[in-house]
């Protein structure tokens, strides 16, 4: 069973900003996440998407990263993915995604 959409802002580590999504970004959710991750991208030069617990995103998610990635870099900003997994991970390698992005295995990798 998917787990409900959340998603929060912390402090990572060497400073970074830590935007993590649990649950799903698809059609129904891609507004809201895109929203938040776009007011947290304003405040900050450095931010990481933690989808370690995502279970999945669909086109409509795979459309905010790109929104938010442009965003990063019209401001000079860096936006990076972490964590990606299982159907995540599968879906960022077969669009191509993975490429487009910093990837990270983890927050602990973070530099």
């Amino acid at each position: 069973m998917a787990k409900e959409f959340t998603q929060i802002e912390s402090q990572g580590p060497n400073g970074w900003t830590v935007w993590t999504v649990t649950g799903r970004i698809d059609t129904i959710t891609a507004d809201t996440a895109y929203a938040m991750g776009e007011s947290i991208l304003q405040k900050n030069t450095k931010m990481v998407l933690d989808m370690s617990d995502m279970d999945y995103i669909s086109s409509a998610g795979l459309r905010v990263l790109l929104r938010l990635n442009k965003l990063a870099k019209k401001s000079g900003k860096e936006f990076n993915l972490s964590g990606a997994s299982g159907i995540v991970k599968s879906v960022l390698e077969d669009s191509g995604m993975d490429t487009l992005f910093t990837t990270w295995g983890s927050l602990d990798e973070l530099k």
